[in-house]
């Protein structure tokens, strides 16, 4: 990433002499003979880092009080203090402010780079790691081997490594944001920051200050909003739907120009930011009733993704409840449990409204609070620990008590009770796909199609999306 260095000396010969240095180096480089010019460079430019003299002649604020200012406003931006009169008092109380470093002049341009480079890294490092901390516990992964998370995949590969805004649509829960960390994540902004603007959590009075940032006045410190946080990187609208009116128009104008103004500001900013957004309602049906800007929908869907609800793909569900399982034994400490083939059954049935995030808490929840048994069944989650609303809609075999009277059953239909379940769970546990279920009873395709028939077990038993996967294995 180009980084930009703001040179701030009232000497024109030094500020031309570190220009050469820097540029030479590959950095670009703008420079300030005042108080004022720094402080109206540092706000319009956003330079990845500053050097700073300590005695501006003829200014209004010297140095030091610039460097409280800059420091106050941008915490994140290292300052390197500059000066040839500069005694061993002055560089500590700058370095007690904030500054990176303290350089006397004159010095020599080997250990100016140095400096540079190391202020800049660890500025970089320092925002890894606050993004790291914010991402700590998040998923992060899609999950899954079914045929819409492969083409999802596909999808986000393809779009990643262009420019182009994507609106990523789907119900609450089914990883909207997932899918645009991934997408800024195989991005040539990878490097950038990714920043988030929950649209729905911020009352409508604070999201333009949040969005577009203060300006400041004077000596007042502004701050950057987090169009200007993104510079270089990714900002994710999410829930762009919640968006009030009066900031979608001012959104528009600024996708359009990538330019605006903060709030209480009168110059234009200049912002390089690619935007993706999500949303879990229709935004067609929005717009038709007034509610969001036709113009701002098709600015944001130049790429529209569609991220599939957890109920149209019951065939991941196995895979994504045992990694959930993992992963809260993992943190919390407590022992690993398994799901029997009947609880999956009954998880790979029911509906899911609140999709992965129901399904990550569920798990969460069984892991803590579901019965323990004796010797190896112990870590064992069966269908009947599982709430009733998970039950009800499963194979009739997960849903029977210990007290069924199956023992008063003649045995021919004792046993055609017995396989009609149990072929229903295993049918279920393979998502309906024919051959996978008879490879795993170990009988051929043909045989478990006249035992299904012999025992009525029809289509709409097999699950939703049999039909078609029995089509993908070329019946």
């Amino acid at each position: 990433m180009e980084h930009e260095i703001l040179i701030v000396d009232d000497e024109p010969d030094i500020r031309l002499l570190l220009a050469g240095i820097l540029e030479d180096d590959g950095y670009v480089t703008c420079g300030a003979a005042d108080a004022d010019a720094a402080i109206r460079a540092f706000r319009e430019n956003r330079p990845s880092l500053v050097i700073l003299d300590i005695w501006l002649q003829n200014s209004r604020l010297d140095g030091m009080a610039l460097l409280s200012l800059f420091r106050e406003e941008r915490p994140d931006i290292p300052i390197i203090m500059i000066s040839g009169h500069g005694t061993i008092e002055t560089a500590v109380s700058s370095l007690h402010q904030g500054a990176y470093d303290f350089l006397e002049k004159p010095f020599q341009s080997d250990r100016l780079l140095v400096i540079v480079r190391r202020a800049l890294e660890a500025a970089r490092l320092r925002k890894e790691n606050a993004e790291l901390r914010l991402r700590a516990g998040e998923q992060n992964t899609l999950m899954g081997s079914s045929a819409l998370v492969n083409a999802l995949r596909g999808q986000i590969s393809r779009v990643a490594p262009t420019n182009s805004r994507v609106l990523i649509s789907g119900p609450a829960g089914v990883g909207k944001e997932v899918v645009a960390r991934l997408i800024h994540a195989e991005s040539k902004r990878a490097e950038g920051p990714f920043v988030v603007l929950n649209c729905a959590a911020l009352a409508p009075e604070h999201l333009e200050e949040e969005l577009f940032g203060v300006e400041g006045s004077g000596d007042r410190p502004g701050r950057p909003g987090l169009l200007e946080r993104a510079h270089k990187g990714t900002l994710l609208l999410d829930e762009v739907a919640d968006m009030p009116l009066e900031t979608q128009g001012k959104i528009v104008r600024a996708l359009q120009v990538n330019t605006f103004e903060r709030l209480g500001g009168s110059h234009s900013v200049k912002v390089d930011v690619r935007v993706l957004a999500t949303t879990s309602r229709d935004l067609q049906a929005e717009i038709a009733h007034r509610r969001f800007r036709e113009d701002l929908y098709y600015r944001l869907a130049v790429v529209p993704l569609q991220v599939p609800a957890l109920s149209e793909r019951p065939e991941d569900i196995p895979v994504m409840a045992q990694h959930f399982l993992e992963s809260c034994a993992r943190s919390s400490g407590l022992p690993l449990r398994t799901l029997a083939v009947d609880a999956l059954a009954c998880l790979q049935t029911y509906e899911w409204p609140g999709n992965i995030r129901e399904l990550r808490n569920l798990m969460e929840r069984m892991l803590i609070l579901a019965p323990s048994g004796d010797g190896e069944a112990q870590n064992v989650i069966r269908a009947d620990m599982l709430p009733e609303v998970v039950r009800e809609g499963a194979p009739s075999m997960t849903c029977l008590t210990a007290d069924a009277d199956v023992m008063s059953l003649p045995l021919r239909e004792a046993r055609d009770q017995f396989e009609t379940q149990y072929l229903q769970v295993q049918l279920m546990r393979f998502g309906g796909n024919i051959s996978r279920t008879a490879n795993f009873v170990c009988m051929e395709r043909s045989a478990l199609h006249r035992k299904l028939k012999q025992l009525g077990v029809t289509q709409e038993d097999r699950s939703a999306a049999s039909s078609e996967r029995d089509g993908q294995d070329g019946k």
